[in-house]
């Protein structure tokens, strides 16, 4: 029996990906990108952080550039080639002026028409969530008002970055209301993307293979709306 609606993306032409880290995207959400610039839509990656506190036994100096290379084959596979990875510091985020005002900044030049973010909750399916990963939700929700408020961070309209709404947020990960639906071909772009983090995921010895996580989590989706495949999200109309 189907339990939630497919989300209708019809009308979206441009999608920013607001994350953390390096690999944020890569569970689940990638599937879904894969369909949308398969679909002709734009989609941008902003990550917050380069990642560097991520491996334990290498030096943040030799992390931030592997995971940014990482990063960049995860974006190939699945058709984006606008990557932006600022440099806030890995374990420390903070839902700071400084951080809202940068993610704003990064609506008001690509003009989004929906905004993807992982969940925020404290509480997630696996676990406690990351404190950066519910500090990125909490500033991105936030930076898409400010984004749409002129006088908010002035400065940027100074720049020539006028106000723009992104009309909806898409959560990857919390309470679902919707589902994206995806084909195969998706699912194992998603895969392959989240498989690029290679050294990334070598590091953590207890790691699920990409090959039975994403499809894992694309078929569950799959079965809440009567499809194959999909990834379950929450839509907030904004």
């Amino acid at each position: 029996m189907t339990e939630i609606p497919l989300f209708d993306d019809s009308d979206i032409n441009r999608v920013l990906c607001v994350v953390a880290h390096p690999d944020d995207m890569e569970y689940g959400g990638s599937a879904a990108v894969s369909k949308w610039t398969d679909e002709g839509k734009e989609v941008a990656y902003l990550l917050l952080t380069r990642g560097e506190a991520g491996i334990r036994d290498m030096s943040p100096e030799e992390v931030a550039p592997l995971r940014a290379e990482e990063q960049r084959r995860a974006c190939n596979i699945v058709g984006v080639d606008d990557l932006e990875i600022l440099d806030f510091p890995d374990g420390l985020l903070e839902p700071t002026h400084e951080l809202r005002r940068a993610i704003a900044r990064k609506i008001r030049e690509f003009r989004p028409n929906a905004v993807v973010v992982t969940t925020f909750d404290l509480q997630v399916q696996w676990g406690l969530n990351h404190v950066d990963h519910r500090h990125a939700g909490v500033a991105t929700v936030d930076a898409i008002r400010d984004a749409d408020n002129p006088w908010v961070f002035t400065d940027l309209k100074d720049e020539g970055l006028e106000a723009w709404k992104a009309d909806r947020l898409l959560i990857n990960g919390a309470q679902p209301t919707h589902a994206v639906a995806l084909t195969a071909a998706h699912v194992d772009r998603g895969v392959r993307s989240l498989e690029a983090h290679k050294v990334y995921l070598d590091a953590l010895s207890d790691h699920p293979a990409p090959k039975d996580m994403i499809p894992g989590i694309t078929t569950s989706g799959g079965e809440l709306a009567g499809v194959d495949y999909a990834l379950p999200i929450t839509v907030v109309d904004m």
